[in-house]
Order: C-alpha cells, then structure tokens, then sequence
C-alpha cells in the first residue's frame, strides 16, 4: 500500500496507531485469561466495558512510547521522505513498541505475585539485585512462552510495517509545506489532548485511578490498565496533598498516631524477635482456615499451625501492602506506603521513629537479617534508616554451599546461622529476620524434594520447606538461655496469588497471619479483632510496658475492643477495614462497602445501604490521610515534646 501525497505521512501514523491499538486489545485479553481466577466476578459484558475504556490508558502509553516517531513522521518538509530517514524511522517504531510489549507481557506473569500492574517504582526496587542476569535468565526460563510470543509480535511489526509505504508527491513545493504544517498542529493538539486524556482545562491528567470508572472493584482496575502506562505514570515520585478534612483538636480524638504510655509497671526488657516470611499468605494454614472445606482443609504449615495453637493470634489480620519493600516500614517503623513503597518515596528521608530505635535507646543490641546478597531490595540500605544496628546477610554468612543459586542462602541453614548469631548477643535485644525461599521459581533443597505437600500452586511446597526451617530454629532456639526471656512475632510480608475461593476477593488478597507467641507465658488464645502490619510495633512495644511517648500509625492490638481500623492500597485507591466492614475509597469518595462477615466473597455492595456505618468509616479515613500526609510532608513522623 502506497499512500501518496502531502498528508500521506498523517495517514500512515493513523493507520498504524490502529493496528498497534489491536495489538494492545490482544496483550489485555491474554493478560485477562492468564490471570482469569484472580478476577472471578467479571463477567463479558463487564469485560467488553473494561476493554472500552482500556483504550484511554493504550492511547496514552502509546504517544509516550511513539513521540519521536510521531514528530519524526508528521514534522513538516521534504526530508521526511527521504529512504535513510524513513528506514531509521521504522526501526524506531518496531523498538518501542516491542518495549511496550514487552513490559505488557511480563505483566502475564509477575501479577499474580504482587496483584498489581508493574510501576516505575520497580527500577528502584531491583537497583541493588546483583544477581539481576541470573535473575532475567531464570525468569525467561520459567516463562518461555512470553519469549516466544514476544518474539512472534516483533516479527509481526517489523513484517507488517512495508505494507505501508509513503511515495514523495512529484512535486513538493512551498505549497505543500504550507498544508503540512496545520496538520502538525492539529497533531500537536490531538497528542496533548490524548496524554492528559481529554482537552477541558478543568481535566486532570489521566493517572491510574482513572480505571476505577469502568469496573467495580478495585483489582479489576488492573484489567483496564497497560503495564507501560503504569510505569510511566508512575515514574515520577508520588507528591502528597496536605489536607484538612478536622480543626487539629478535633483530628487528636478522631486519630492520633502518637502513643502514651499505658502501664504504670515497670518496662520489662524481654528480648524480641520478628519473622517476616516470603509470601506465607494466611490462605496456606490450616489452623487460621478452620471454617474452610467443612474444617477438613490442612494447609502447609504444620509447625506453625502448632505455635499458633500455644500463641496468640487474631481472626482478621492484613498486610498494608503488596510487596515485601512495603512491609519492612509498616512492621518495623509503624509507617504503611500509601500510593508507592515508602522507602522509595520522597518522604524516606523524614526522620521516623522505629523498633529499633527506641529499643537501642533503652540498651537492646539490634539486628536484622536476610539470606540475600547485601543491598537486595535496598533492605541494608532501609535498616540503617531504621536505626539497625547490625545487619547480617549472604555476605555474613559466607558460605555459598548454601547458596540456592538465585536469591540468597537457603532457609533452614540461614535460620540456623540467625539462632546461633542470636545466641551471642547480650540481653535484652531486638533481631528480625526475613526469608527468602518460598520465592519464585519455587524450588526446594534436592535433599528435599518430594518431602512437602506440592499443592495446587507452586509457592506451597517451598512455604512447607520453610515451615520446616522455623521448626529447626526454634529446636535450636529452645535451648538456648535467651528463649524464655523472647517474644517472637511471625507475619508476611504479603499474601500471594490465591488457589481458595475465599482469598481470591480484594480483600482476601491482602490476608496474612500475624502471630505473637512468648513461650512460658499465659499469651495464648485468638481474638476476635481487625489486625494490620503497622499495629505490630504499638503491640510489642506496649506488651512491654514501655514508658515513654513515641509515634506509630498502628495501634496495640492486644487492647480491648474492636474500635480500631484497618487499610491497605490497592492500585492507587483505598482499602479501609472497620469492624465487619471493607471500604473502597478512591481518594476522594466510597466507591463500595462489603460486610465481611455476612459476605465473604464479597458479592453484595451495601453501598446505599447502610449510610450511618459508611459515614463513620469515611471520617476515620479522612483522619488517617491528614495525619498521614500531613506529617509526612511536614516530616512529623516522630514524637516532639511539644505535640
């Protein structure tokens, strides 16, 4: 097809644009049927209007990715025409679009692990692997087929782009020029209009959330989405807003994330021990999913469903995020990421209060460890913020006949190494530790093998392994002179994709266990109470009576009552936990309310229903997001004598 003509080269840009359009319809089509079981309520009339209003978000990353290409191709004059000019011109459009497509097809497969589109915030999360190659080639391995797909639209590109093919008028003159250069505008215009989704100067640049009006539920906004318009969007560091929805004297009683003491005993120096453990979503124990298979269903977590049963634990516990960068500031400071990891944000430079902090000041020796080369995920970088003292990883460890030859040191030699290392610190002293081999690619030692349930997905047989791990340390640990003077607290770091019905809901995929266990001691039973990963630091720090003022967002979940609350983000908007409650909020208004208790599958919106508990849910999430982004803005993230 040759398109003749000055305005051919517009024509051309229009037809291709269309064509890589089909393209995108057909990535979200399979990213929709890789990933079918995590988006269980939508049905095809749902997913033709998410397909719709996908192609807001495609047109967007599209002209982002092709803005050389556009200019190069539209810019008035005869040059434009030119073989040389035209063939580098091709060759720029067939790499950035395979870029694009590339990043969408990633997306097939590292969604199930994190339950949100990639953003641009995974540059940095992977900035300091050092073991990146190996990390790519393993990844390409396991997923083969996206290579070869990617492969096979590449082709595509590079053999349909000759089809169409521009032809210099016989004659380009001034007059030419002169028709040309309104149709460049024109582009021009129809490019600004398209990136910020729409021309009104009271329209807001299109961002993410901006899917949530084509679906019901928050996760489906991941359908609507492309991977590369949310990296792009996202590229840039999230800036909060200040707000103020109260009076200060007002906020104070509505929520105050500064904690007074609550005991007149004295602080008692127990030693305290955290675990983190790699996606150990709540869904893979049996112990916390009693009510599950007519109490038949056993889980894959054996020794820790036993130190449950001698520990206390809750009915509804959460992590504030979906990724492990989000839960070492929510366990550890007290600080939940709002929008994108903290630690990645603006505000990680803000002075904050931590575990560690407060206890060094009160004479624990602390440490962290993980198994993973030094500087993984930023985690050294982040405990020195944290006031960590000692940090403790692959290198410490020095051993790689140990190594599991992708992330780190296997866990039950790891484990070992953090008892025996534990073993030499002076009392009274604050370590945590966090796993790493129940991670993709899902391997257990050869030793090991056909040992652990497989299970229906792939992560189970590792968690079992490494269950089996925590049991040896805490043989290990149990006769060691430190262990009756500990309280150990064990939490993921975030669930992961689901197999049981009853976790593949949003708020399902967000459950996790969270267990305090003090061997010895009367801290036994279950509650009937709303938990998060940001209430673990007011927990501890008020079992231990500790004496002075300091600042969490959490709250002490070993307090009477259930007038706490609970949050999360889901890609971008709110999740808000209140009693039997779920409500989804977008910054701005509810858009949904879920009675848990009555609903767990989440099918019935009670949104017009019932306005008395909606209006109270609505005011303690305004008051969390003044306190929360007023202070990180006003980096007020510790206590002052003053406040």
């Amino acid at each position: 097809m040759k398109l003749k003509g000055t305005l051919a080269p517009y024509c051309a840009v229009a037809i291709r644009f269309a064509f890589l359009l089909i393209i995108y319809a057909l990535l979200r089509l399979g990213f929709y049927w890789t990933n079918a079981s995590l988006f269980p309520n939508v049905t095809a009339t749902k997913l033709l209007l998410m397909f719709a209003g996908g192609i807001r978000f495609d047109l967007v990353a599209l002209l982002y990715l092709n803005i050389l290409y556009i200019v190069m191709q539209t810019i008035p004059g005869a040059f434009t025409y030119n073989s040389t000019y035209q063939r580098i011109a091709k060759w720029i459009f067939i790499v950035v679009n395979s870029l694009g497509i590339a990043l969408n097809l990633i997306d097939f497969a590292y969604y199930p692990f994190t339950l949100k589109r990639t953003t641009g915030t995974v540059l940095d999360q992977f900035s300091n692997e050092s073991n990146l190659l190996k990390l790519a080639f393993d990844f390409c391995l396991d997923y083969w087929y996206l290579i070869v797909i990617l492969g096979l639209l590449i082709y595509i590109l590079a053999r349909t782009y000759p089809i169409i093919q521009l032809k210099k008028p016989e004659r380009y003159s001034w007059k030419s020029f002169a028709v040309q250069i309104p149709f460049f505008l024109l582009t021009a215009f129809l490019f600004i209009g398209g990136v910020r989704g729409g021309w009104a100067h009271s329209t807001r640049p299109i961002t993410l959330s901006n899917a949530g009006d084509y679906v019901e539920t928050p996760e489906e906004m991941n359908i609507v989405l492309n991977t590369p318009f949310s990296i792009l969007k996202t590229l840039k560091a999230v800036n909060l807003k200040p707000v103020d929805y109260f009076p200060e004297q007002e906020l104070v009683k509505l929520y105050n994330p500064i904690h007074l003491p609550q005991s007149d005993k004295p602080f008692d120096k127990k030693n305290v021990v955290v675990l983190i453990l790699e996606s150990f979503a709540k869904e893979h124990f049996g112990e916390l999913n009693k009510d599950i298979q007519e109490g038949k269903y056993k889980g894959y977590t054996p020794f820790l469903d036993s130190l449950i049963r001698n520990g206390y634990t809750f009915t509804d516990t959460y992590a504030n995020g979906r990724k492990s960068i989000d839960a070492l500031p929510s366990v550890i400071t007290g600080i939940p990421s709002i929008g994108e990891p903290f630690v990645l944000s603006v505000y990680s430079g803000n002075e904050t209060t931590s575990l560690a902090k407060l206890l060094g000041q009160k004479g624990y020796e602390t440490a962290f460890f993980h198994g993973a080369p030094n500087g993984s995920m930023g985690f050294s970088a982040y405990m020195k913020l944290a006031g960590i003292q000692h940090y403790f990883g692959k290198d410490e460890y020095n051993n790689d006949r140990d190594f599991d030859g992708i992330w780190g040191i296997w866990d039950e030699p790891f484990l070992q190494f953090v008892a025996n290392k534990i073993n030499t610190f002076k009392q009274p002293f604050f370590a945590s530790f966090f796993s790493l081999s129940s991670h993709h690619p899902f391997k257990v030692p050869e030793k090991y093998q056909g040992r652990f349930p497989k299970g229906p997905l792939p992560v189970q047989e590792p968690i079992g392994y490494t269950d089996h791990a925590l049991r040896e340390f805490f043989a290990t640990a149990s006769k060691m002179p430190w262990y009756n003077n500990t309280l150990f607290v064990i939490c993921a770091d975030h669930a992961t994709v689901s197999h049981l019905p009853e976790y593949q809901t949003t708020a399902g995929g967000f459950q996790i266990p969270i267990i305090f266990y003090a061997p010895g001691t009367g801290l036994v039973g279950k509650a009937d109470k709303l938990v998060q990963q940001i209430d673990i630091m007011p927990t501890i720090l008020n079992y231990l009576h500790y004496d002075e003022p300091y600042f969490a967002f959490g709250s002490d979940a070993f307090k009477p009552g259930r007038d706490n609350f609970v949050l999360n983000n889901n890609a971008g908007s709110y999740n808000f936990y209140y009693k039997d409650y779920m409500m989804s909020y977008d910054g701005l208004k509810s858009t949904s309310l879920y009675d848990l208790k009555q609903d767990r599958f989440m099918k019935k919106d009670l949104l017009k229903e019932h306005p008395a508990i909606l209006d109270t849910m609505e005011t303690k999430m305004k008051a969390f997001i003044q306190q929360y982004n007023n202070r990180m803005i006003e980096n007020k993230l510790t206590y002052k004598k003053s406040q």
